[in-house]
């Protein structure tokens, strides 16, 4: 079982490593009870049927990472769609710059809803409390999907308005998820590290989502500017390293013999005023001193890759997880090299390569990897990567390199046409197959 499949038994929280929630915290205060006409559970104080007659609805609902990764699997095709479709010629030019809309959609919208999912799954795992119950996560599944419907039919449409309505639904949704997680870090008796870090990065985020809601209606091109880099070097490099830090060496030391966890809190302690320095100099424009921090970073980052890395065979679904993780020290090198080069000659080179190394190749893989993984387990299927979620992360290994590739040539608008279309070939099966699953019961016909 994954990080997300920690329950309990009808007799109270189990004892096998493989029932247990995160690291190996078992979950407290769940029990599996019985309910006339379906399967009831004891979840978070309130049971929730499922009853033949109410699927697939009330399977979505069923639990938080079922909504939420239902709503990011949507969101994952339709944000790019758009994108893809306006590279193509085929949308009308937005009221806010069209490149401008594409970070803020993936930053913002798309990679948050698998965010919270997860987050909202593991939070009470990992402090051993009472799991969420639907009337926690659904407003925020609810704040979400408005959130990326009402943007992207505006971007399709040309409308502000409706732009505007699809920020302000996504910030009711993020703040709902923060106060519920917020509730569980208040009661966390211990200090759970992890949890705490996840959750400066996504002050970080509403931070930078709000600037985005301040800019819409002060067009100061400097709140959009903050938005985008907010979201890779506040948000999304933290969170990923985070779960990293905190899952791999677990998911690693579960199937491979001898393996020895490592995970020093110190690592992450490091992590933190590196990423929060990037972000500063890139507020600053002080590109060509980036390389002074980004130096540490990616020797911080791919030391944890070395450490990490299993010496032994392991199973393709714990290798995709390192194979994503090295785009990062990977993307950091690449920022490293730009700095540089323009510290030494005045030269800006590289482009927006840097970015899409950690964008598509760091939080796609990963995006691909992680979800493929908690999904395997919470459906009740073997924890095995499968051949469509395999042909997925392969598929991302290479719309990755051509989107980095695309800034090493005369003309990259073709490139980023075609890295767009195949993001759409090598995501739509992975997406339409973890739909289904999200939308019918588990396997094994456990609750969940």
């Amino acid at each position: 079982m994954t990080l997300a499949s920690g329950v309990a038994t009808a007799q109270g929280p189990s004892s096998d490593p493989r029932f247990r929630g995160g690291d190996g915290a078992a979950a407290k205060g769940l029990t599996w009870v019985k309910a006339a006409g379906g399967r009831a559970r004891q979840h978070g104080g309130m049971d929730i049927k499922h009853a033949p007659n109410s699927f697939p609805l009330a399977a979505i609902a069923a639990a938080p990472h079922r909504l939420l990764f239902f709503i990011g699997a949507f969101n994952v095709i339709a944000a790019m769609a758009w994108w893809t479709a306006w590279l193509g010629g085929a949308m009308p030019a937005p009221t806010v710059p069209a490149g401008w809309m594409h970070g803020f959609v993936m930053q913002y919208q798309v990679l948050p809803a698998f965010i919270f999912g997860f987050l909202l799954t593991v939070f009470p795992r990992w402090m051993g409390q009472t799991e969420a119950s639907r009337w926690h996560y659904l407003p925020v599944g609810l704040g979400l999907v408005a959130g990326q419907v009402l943007t992207l039919s505006g971007l399709a449409t040309g409308s502000a308005m409706l732009v505007h309505l699809g920020a302000v639904n996504t910030v009711a949704g993020w703040i709902a998820a923060m106060a519920v997680l917020a509730g569980w870090l208040f009661r966390d008796r211990a200090t759970t590290w992890h949890a705490l870090s996840c959750f400066a990065a996504l002050v970080m985020g509403l931070a930078g989502l709000l600037a985005f809601v301040v800019f819409l209606h002060l067009p100061d091109p400097r709140l959009a500017f903050a938005m985008l880099k907010i979201g890779t070097f506040g948000l999304l490099v933290p969170v990923y390293a985070t779960v990293a830090h905190r899952m791999f060496p677990f998911f690693a030391a579960n199937v491979v013999p001898g393996y020895v966890p490592w995970r020093p809190m110190g690592w992450l302690v490091a992590l933190w005023p590196l990423c929060l320095a990037h972000l500063g100099l890139e507020l600053a424009h002080l590109h060509q001193w980036l390389w002074l921090v980004d130096a540490p970073l990616v020797v911080l980052t791919g030391y944890a890759l070395w450490r990490w890395w299993p010496r032994g065979p392991m199973p393709p679904l714990l290798r995709v997880l390192f194979v994503g993780f090295a785009w990062l020290p990977i993307g950091l090198a690449l920022y490293l090299a730009q700095s540089a080069w323009f510290a030494a000659t005045g030269e800006f080179a590289l482009g927006r390569a840097p970015v899409h190394a950690l964008s598509v190749g760091f939080f796609g893989s990963l995006l691909v990897a992680m979800v493929t993984r908690v999904t395997q387990g919470h459906s009740g299927r073997p924890l095995e990567l499968g051949r469509i979620p395999a042909l997925a992360f392969v598929g991302m290994q290479l719309v990755a390199m051509v989107r980095v590739a695309a800034e090493a040539v005369p003309d990259p608008a073709p490139w980023m046409l075609a890295a767009g279309l195949g993001w759409l070939a090598v995501f739509t099966p992975w997406v339409l197959r973890s739909l289904w699953i999200y939308a019918t019961p588990r396997a094994d016909g456990r609750p969940g």
